[in-house]
């Protein structure tokens, strides 16, 4: 019989793991028999480990199941107003509560719920997760029973039921609580495996690689057709790519932060045999040491720091997680102790000996988390090196972090990886099946790092149209009770589609996929240390390369889409062509809408010529002899096939500036076009279809006609009076608009 492991509602072959827990939390020992092996394992007492503060303080400890039709593995705890309802481990002669029979039945209708839209639950958001979280639960993890190094899974909402499993292999702490900060938002795309290296253990290397290789292939035997993620911190991430380099032949993507690959370059190498001969009694210093090497203290107090917080607030909690902090350093001491400390230092050296000598072989795809600021690794120049090594290595370089990256505030990891392009569900990525709904925390965190100061200087203006045909100001209009192809016109570099994308998520529930020039996804323009830029911002939220094919495939799938038929020749306008739209003669749109009965929503938008100054367009360019070459990008004209003005745009990047004192953008969305019902009709004749594209067409230009003339109105239209306005009132309220 095969152990399982089960992973927020998902089964995991792990015959290796043999963590047991009791609803009363005792150690056990358990034989598992596979074939006719028979394997005894340690068990060792595990502490719930809490998901989320808010959310009922719902526990869950490690299980183990020893029978493969047993879905929700053994134990399962809920804690509710400081009472306990749980249920004991299913193969224990314990009397299952009602509380965790109700829970059961949820998990397992959650697990039979498969979509591309994530079954997590987005109404009681967790508190902001810090490193205190980490030195709360670490204590818990610190009891030795000499057993062998072990998984656990944290318990968090399932997600799909095709949802890869990620292994988590921890760096110097062993705990396997480095991913503290990142378990909901993560296990919304991965079933969740952390491994736990007790503080007293001694495997050597070779041993952890193959305990982890074990874990692995077992995997991959159950599933050989789903990908497998490893994400190693330090330490972990050199085990991740002696791993991969064994086993060549399986489809494995690593995340690696840090790698300790480089650790015999270590720029604290003089300072290590001090360590060997310092006394006991000045070891009590040493965690406060390594706190400070092997992060930022400041960055990782930030995390407790909540995001809509005024700047005074932000500062006054800031200052209070910092003093709260300090005051738990001294359990580093117990993670790692002396001993525990050099013979990490011993694994560190033969892991970087080992896997170096290895890595030719390694044939996965390899995403380098980078940190600019690492006091213990060189892991800038490494990243290099092993960029050049590995064939499909890309890098995300955050120049203000530690070594200690995972446990700093201002990542969020899930989106990392979605933003790179490393989440798939199958051998390729599928645009579809692979996309996973973004929470408003996640649009709130991306709002805040990159378009909350744009939304302060413009402070957009959104306006909907009722079925009357009457126009007024919020997007109450805006129908949400199927799938939406909004359709606009491109203001300059698509400074509003980030914009729209939030503004209708945040007020109307519905998820906007953006459609963008295929340019903004190519992975060869990155360099050598790339940060998180605007093109991963793209793909965390949806957007995809335009063509027809992805343009069919999230329509049939029901999700709504923003489209621009002007593209970059809108994108890109010359000087003086503000709010002119260059749209194509065919109905591109209009068929496709129609087949799978999508509302049509025209979008208008203007205030750019306020907002930028052109500084040289293509003309300007095409004056200069030599200069188009040199500043375009070497990308195929996806509007080649057109003999049309909207077809005569390469892709260069922009030369323009902001004004001083910017203006207001002022976005309108038309009444909505009904297709459903109409869906035959459309198909068939394509005279009717042509007829609605001239007629949303028509719509976006008299919604332009519209806004320039009623901006006119608006007293609040410049900066300065505007920034003055909502500064009078705190910076929490817009400043009013003109009267629709």
């Amino acid at each position: 019989m095969t152990s399982l492991l089960t992973s927020s509602g998902a089964e995991l072959c792990k015959g290796l793991l043999g963590t047991q827990i009791s609803s009363n939390g005792r150690c056990q020992f358990s034989d598992i028999s596979s074939g006719c092996a028979k394997t005894r394992y340690a068990l060792a007492k595990f502490s719930s480990i809490s998901c989320s503060d808010a959310r009922g303080r719902r526990l869950r400890v490690t299980a183990v199941s020893a029978d493969r039709g047993t879905k929700l593995g053994e134990s399962d705890e809920k804690v509710q107003n400081g009472s306990t309802n749980g249920a004991s481990n299913g193969a224990a002669n314990g009397v299952a509560k009602k509380g965790a029979d109700n829970a059961s039945k949820i998990r397992t209708t959650i697990l039979q719920k498969s979509t591309n839209v994530s079954v997590y639950d987005h109404s009681e958001t967790p508190g902001p997760r810090s490193v205190h979280n980490y030195m709360e639960q670490v204590k818990y993890f610190l009891n030795d029973d000499g057993g062998p190094p072990r998984w656990f899974s944290p318990l968090i909402s399932a997600p799909t039921a095709d949802a890869p499993s990620l292994f988590f292999v921890p760096g110097m702490d062993g705990t396997g609580l480095g991913l503290i900060l990142h378990y909901e938002s993560l296990g919304r795309l991965f079933n969740l495996q952390c491994l736990h290296i007790p503080v007293r253990d001694r495997t050597p290397f070779t041993g952890l690689l193959k305990i982890v290789e074990e874990a692995v292939l077992a995997e991959h035997a159950r599933r050989p057709h789903t990908p497998l993620y490893l994400l190693g911190d330090s330490l972990g991430g050199a085990l991740s790519l002696a791993l991969a380099a064994h086993n060549r032949e399986i489809d494995l993507v690593l995340v690696l932060a840090n790698p300790a690959t480089s650790f015999d370059r270590s720029q604290l190498q003089p300072l290590f045999p001090l360590l060997k001969v310092a006394p006991s009694q000045l070891f009590g210093v040493v965690p406060y040491l390594l706190s400070f090497i092997m992060g930022d203290p400041i960055k990782m107090a930030e995390a407790k720091v909540k995001r809509n917080a005024s700047t005074v607030e932000r500062a006054l909690q800031l200052r209070e997680s910092l003093l709260t902090l300090l005051p738990t350093l001294p359990t580093l001491s117990e993670v790692v102790p002396k001993d525990a400390l050099l013979w990490k230092l011993k694994l560190l050296h033969s892991a970087a000996l080992y896997t170096n000598s290895r890595l030719h072989s390694v044939r996965a795809e390899v995403l380098l988390l980078v940190s600019g600021n690492d006091q213990m690794l060189p892991s800038e120049d490494e990243a290099r090196r092993l960029k050049k090594i590995l064939p499909q290595c890309r890098t995300r370089y955050f120049k203000d972090s530690g070594h200690t990256l995972l446990l700093e505030g201002g990542l969020n990891l899930a989106t990392v990886i979605k933003g790179a392009g490393f989440y798939r569900r199958g051998r390729t990525q599928d645009i579809v099946t692979d996309f996973v709904v973004p929470t408003q925390d996640d649009f709130d965190d991306a709002y805040e790092k990159n378009s909350e100061l744009v939304w302060q200087a413009i402070s957009p203006v959104f306006l909907s149209t009722t079925i009357s045909g009457e126009v007024e100001v919020g997007l109450q209009n805006i129908p949400n009770d199927r799938p939406v192809l909004f359709v606009g016109n491109h203001v300059y570099f698509g400074l509003d589609m980030t914009l729209i994308i939030y503004k209708v998520f945040k007020e109307r529930g519905l998820m906007v996929r953006g459609l963008g020039h295929p340019v903004l996804f190519d992975t060869q323009f990155e360099g050598e240390l790339q940060e998180p830029g605007m093109s991963d911002l793209y793909r965390a939220f949806g957007a995809v390369p335009v063509s027809s094919k992805a343009m069919f495939k999230i329509l049939k799938n029901g999700q709504s889409l923003l489209l621009y038929p002007g593209g970059a020749r809108e994108a890109l306008h010359r000087k003086g062509e503000a709010h002119k739209l260059f749209w194509p003669e065919r109905s591109e749109f209009v068929r496709m809408a129609a087949r799978f009965g999508c509302t049509i929503v025209p979008v208008s938008t203007v205030g750019e010529d306020d907002i930028i100054d052109i500084i040289l367009d293509l003309n300007d360019l095409r004056r200069i002899p030599g200069l188009e070459e040199k500043v375009s990008l070497p990308t195929i004209n996806i509007r080649g096939d057109l003999n049309e003005e909207v077809a005569d745009q390469p892709v260069h990047f922009p030369f323009a500036a902001p004004k001083l004192n910017p203006g207001r953008l002022y976005i309108k969305f038309g009444k909505p076009v009904i297709t459903a019902g109409r869906e035959r009709e459309l198909q068939k004749d394509k005279e009717q279809a042509k007829a609605i594209y001239k007629h949303v067409q028509g719509e976006v230009e008299r919604g332009l006609e519209y806004l320039l003339w009623k901006r006119q109105e608006d007293p609040y239209r410049k900066f300065v009076p505007r920034i003055l306005s909502e500064q009078s009132v705190g910076g929490y309220k817009q400043a009013p608009t003109f009267k629709p």
